[in-house]
């Protein structure tokens, strides 16, 4: 895969300290709403391009670069790390597993990771009906799941899961649940480890902090920009299933509680 809008061909990746601010989000200040009304600008020209079926690889990463340079635009810095264990998989399906913090990492993530493999995400099956974004998630052959009924939420992700696969393409799962900023150990399920086993494929850890953009606290979905936070992603090496899976899971979750901890402590210290 080697597409003509891949901004990233190295391992790792972080926001020169030269990058400036644009002049808009200068000149209002930083005002929240200069990110909102470009991101949704960025979102309303993926959702039309999915309906009218031209949302492919190079338009997916074409608009998440959009959304990429946006977050620098507003003092936004971004690190990512282990891109070259996506790169070593060959285009070979897996099941990526991480946290969920904020909406932020579903808009960049066809920037980092689609350039490398072919991937869709699991989903509530609600957002479906949400305007434009449905459609990009039907685009994207994206796997819905109810949260209403776990055993038929199970028989879906299986069957749906197992599918995909077959086609070369992996998945992305956040087995937290909702998105938070403090990551739940306990609330981490292992659904994502089942169909893994299921499959016959490795998963791939991720960890990402992506609070720049926090969940509001009236409207949700309109919560503050922090440019003060730093976003991070780094992708883990594969790992095989043995036995019940009980131990990739653990260090799924090990994998993800050692980088939080290391991005948090250094963002304390440069804050004290």
């Amino acid at each position: 895969m080697n597409y003509k809008n891949n901004m990233f061909d190295k391992d790792s990746y972080d926001t020169p300290a030269e990058t400036k601010r644009s002049f808009m989000n200068r000149l209002l200040r930083g005002n929240r709403f200069y990110f909102y009304i470009n991101n949704f600008f960025i979102f309303f020209k993926t959702g039309m391009c999915a309906k009218h079926g031209e949302l492919d690889a190079e338009n997916q990463i074409l608009y998440s670069n959009q959304n990429f340079r946006l977050v620098e635009n507003c003092g936004g810095k971004i690190h990512l790390k282990g891109l070259d264990n996506l790169t070593k998989l060959n285009g070979r399906p897996v099941i990526l597993l991480g946290n969920h913090m904020s909406l932020l990492e579903t808009a960049l993530f066809h920037s980092i990771v689609r350039p490398r493999i072919d991937f869709t995400f699991v989903i509530k099956k609600a957002l479906f009906k949400v305007p434009f974004f449905g459609d990009i998630m039907l685009a994207l052959q994206a796997i819905p799941l109810t949260r209403k009924d776990p055993r038929q939420d199970l028989k879906m992700l299986m069957r749906e899961g197992k599918y995909l696969v077959k086609k070369r393409k992996s998945i992305i799962m956040f087995p937290q649940g909702t998105r938070s900023e403090a990551f739940s150990k306990k609330k981490f399920s292992s659904i994502g480890i089942k169909l893994a086993r299921t499959a016959q494929v490795d998963v791939v850890p991720f960890a990402l902090k992506t609070d720049f953009l926090k969940n509001g606290k009236m409207f949700r979905d309109l919560g503050p920009v922090c440019p003060e936070n730093h976003v991070h992603f780094e992708f883990g090496e594969p790992i095989k299933i043995e036995g019940t899976g009980k131990g990739a899971n653990q260090q799924v979750i090990d994998f993800i509680s050692s980088r939080l901890d290391k991005w948090n402590s250094k963002e304390e210290q440069i804050n004290d």
